[in-house]
């Protein structure tokens, strides 16, 4: 882990940001993998942690998986699962013995080594939202995503120190064609960051170009690509039962080339999962488990990360909700099982909220620090995510990355330290029972890094922030986010690895790109 100072310094672009006199670009804590102090809150007792894997293999003995992936199917078959069709069972010596190959920690190194991730342990990682159909911002509006709002994320991907990743599309770029359009954000992602990077695991042509596209940026051969992590993917079962083509064609690529896989069954209580929580974790896991099992029999050892994404549905619309007390409690529930089962946890920061108001940050809050409480590793959809998923906001990216900050300073060492100093029982003499500490010694020699120093927070009185505009916090985060992209500088990358990348992606839109039906 890096150092634990809390002075704040700005980050993202060059270091010639930070000699700018007139930025306004904002301070922030320095990259740092934060490891998370606490222990983790566990909600079920032992026998609740039995229940829940006997209920897990029962499942894969009794009822089996659909793997709509023929290729998959026969690997099974082999290694001994009953498979009818597209259904498999297996019983849970087996299920056990793959999953005890699966490493409990890993790191993931991109372009950038000093960027390097280590995933598991006590490791808290944060992301940027992915995948959102929409964009929404405080001046524009909600409209559908394009490429030049694909990069503004991209650029805040970068610049914020706490996110740790660039997670999957923070908004899909519909102005460029299914066939290319995972060539321009790879190259994209991969010239505006130097943070670890994600594919779609989208049938084998996609991934393997993003493999390709990796392994360029990185300066590597095949064989040093392949020797250890440099990107990673997330799959998705279908609840409930069912795991598609694409993603597990993509995760098998993965597996057999070393690349982590993150399984992440999404169900919602009462609609894709049994109403109960205890139900509807017992169903994600057994999805999410079927899919390890099968990444083990192709490459044991390869990288796996147990994911969860188990929330509950509005009984009166049907609507997902988010952030809500059965998230949190399912969140703690998985990252319990997570760990009986030796495997890094992943989990999300989300919210059902259309704007960045007061509901968007409280259930953001629940949802980021249930991924404190559950011992989390891996945290997607950290900053940015509205509407349940359907919206990438500027102004909500902001606002989170200053809850991200706050956690990690939560985390620091210094916020419960207890020498003889930290104590300061001679401070305490020196004041006496008629003095203060604004002025003494103690108080003086520490004051600068006391104690956080928000984002985007305004923690003056009312009268005060009415003299200064009566600025609302969503607003001062749209300015932020406009003066971090005015000012945005990429990292260095090689001229020469910058070439191949480009002439990697012209070769393959000559080609024709990738077939756009699965």
């Amino acid at each position: 882990m890096t150092t634990q100072t809390t002075r704040r310094k700005r980050g993202g672009g060059r270091a010639g940001n930070a000699r700018r006199t007139t930025s306004r670009l904002p301070e922030q804590m320095p990259w740092r993998l934060p490891i998370n102090t606490d222990r983790p809150t566990e909600p079920l007792d032992e026998d609740g942690v039995q229940a829940i894997h006997q209920g897990c293999m029962r499942i894969l003995r009794e009822i089996g998986i659909e793997f709509l992936n023929p290729e998959a199917c026969k690997i099974l078959a082999k290694a001994g699962c009953k498979v009818d069709g597209t259904n498999v069972k297996m019983d849970e010596d087996f299920v056990m013995e793959m999953l005890s190959h699966a490493p409990a920690q890993f790191d993931i190194t991109p372009r950038n080594p000093d960027r390097r991730l280590t995933m598991g342990g006590k490791h808290i990682l944060f992301g940027n939202v992915s995948s959102p159909p929409n964009a929404w911002d405080l001046k524009r509006g909600k409209r559908s995503g394009d490429f030049e709002t694909y990069r503004e994320f991209i650029k805040l991907t970068q610049f914020f120190n706490c996110i740790h990743f660039a997670g999957g599309y923070p908004v899909e770029p519909i102005d460029i064609h299914a066939r290319e359009r995972h060539l321009d954000c790879l190259y994209e992602k991969l010239v505006l960051t130097d943070k670890v990077v994600h594919a779609y695991s989208l049938g084998r042509e996609r991934v393997e170009d993003v493999m390709e596209m990796v392994r360029i940026a990185g300066g590597m051969t095949r064989e040093e690509f392949d020797a250890k992590p440099h990107m990673y993917t997330n799959i998705n079962s279908v609840s409930p039962l069912k795991h598609d083509f694409p993603m597990l064609e993509g995760a098998m690529i993965h597996a057999r080339r070393n690349q982590p896989v993150i399984v992440t069954p999404f169900t919602l209580a009462g609609a894709m999962a049994p109403v109960t929580m205890s139900g509807a974790v017992t169903l994600s896991l057994a999805e999410g488990l079927a899919a390890i099992v099968l990444l083990q029999v192709v490459n044991p050892g390869a990288p796996c990360a147990i994911g969860t994404f188990t929330s509950n549905v509005d009984m009166k619309t049907g609507a997902p909700a988010f952030g809500t007390p059965e998230y949190m409690r399912a969140t703690q529930m998985t990252g319990q099982m997570g760990r009986f089962y030796k495997l890094p946890i992943r989990s999300s920061g989300v919210c059902a909220a259309n704007v960045p108001d007061g509901q968007a940050m409280w259930e953001t809050s629940n949802s980021l620090w249930a991924a404190v409480q559950s011992g989390t590793n891996i945290v997607y959809h950290a900053a940015g995510w509205l509407e349940g998923g359907l919206i990438a906001s500027p102004e909500k990216f902001i606002m989170d990355c200053d809850v991200i900050q706050q956690i990690q300073r939560y985390m620091e060492p210094a916020t419960y330290a207890t020498t003889p100093e930290d104590i300061a029982v001679e401070a305490i003499a020196e004041v006496g029972p008629d003095g203060h500490y604004f002025g003494c010694q103690h108080t003086q020699d520490r004051y600068e890094d006391a104690f956080y120093s928000p984002l985007i927070s305004d923690w003056s009185n009312f009268e005060a922030w009415e003299l200064g505009g009566g600025v609302w916090t969503a607003e001062r985060a749209h300015e932020m986010y406009k003066g971090i992209i005015a000012e945005f500088e990429p990292p260095a990358m090689d001229e020469a690895r910058r070439e191949e990348l480009s002439d990697f992606v012209a070769r393959r839109k000559a080609e024709g790109g990738v077939p756009t039906d699965f």
